[in-house]
């Protein structure tokens, strides 16, 4: 028989027919998937402790203000969670039409990001998306380190691989019905098959990234969170489909 790609995921769950998911029946893989959860995260919230504090005094000396922002996002079940992350960008950041071109502004809505974003801390002209302080902390998935201390070390709202953490707006924009319940039949992630294997490099525009999370929400398991925790720190390293 052959197995079920991405691309039949997409079409079978359009007729709004939500099957059992496989993972949903499986109480071992959730058992080992939250002690592994509890125990990497105190590890790693010991190890990056110190240079979290190195990275928050950079911040509050380029751009005088908070270190850290904490945005709403959808989590398992639809319940609404608020991710910890390292202010990347500017004050005020939050006023795109003040902050942004209508350019810039329609890349945005479209992707929820952009490729050269000039409310980046330290952004000064353009092209400065690349390298400069907020973006540097981006791409090398910096501005995500206080999840592992907050967000799945303290409130448990979060795994270490999972879908990405998502936007009400992308959810209900991006996803039919039957794919939002999918979705969050899961804990976000810090990282997942999306950001591992292709990051910038799959759009919602192109589709690429809806397939790629809705196939990990159909076929996680222990195998395929270890090898996603591999290749996430290959493509941290070797910037493949940074921003």
């Amino acid at each position: 028989m052959r197995a079920e790609s991405a691309d039949d995921i997409i079409v079978r769950q359009e007729k709004n027919t939500v099957e059992p998911l496989p993972h949903a029946r499986d109480g071992v893989y959730w058992a080992i998937k939250n002690c592994f959860d509890i125990i990497l995260s105190i590890i790693a919230s010991i190890i990056i402790f110190i240079p979290l504090l190195f990275l928050m005094a950079l911040i509050v000396i380029k751009d005088p203000g908070n270190p850290l922002y904490f945005q709403k996002r959808i989590g398992k079940g639809g319940h609404p969670i608020y991710v910890a992350k390292l202010r990347s960008m500017k004050k005020n950041s939050d006023r795109l039409e003040e902050m942004l071109t209508p350019d810039q502004l329609e890349e945005y809505k479209r992707e929820y990001k952009l490729k050269d974003d000039p409310r980046l801390i330290g952004w000064k002209k353009a092209g400065d998306g690349q390298r400069c302080f907020g973006g540097v902390l981006r791409k090398l998935s910096l501005d995500e380190l206080p999840q592992i201390v907050y967000n799945i070390c303290l409130k448990r709202n979060m795994s270490i691989v999972g879908p990405r953490p998502i936007l009400e707006e992308e959810l209900s924009t991006n996803y039919t019905p039957s794919q939002q319940q999918q979705i969050l039949t899961l804990k976000p992630g810090l990282t997942g098959y999306w950001q591992a294997y292709a990051r910038n490099n799959a759009t919602y525009e192109s589709g690429e990234r809806q397939k790629m999370e809705l196939y990990y929400a159909k076929n996680c398991s222990l195998k395929m969170d270890v090898k996603i925790i591999f290749q996430t720190i290959r493509a941290v390293f070797t910037k493949n489909g940074a921003q």
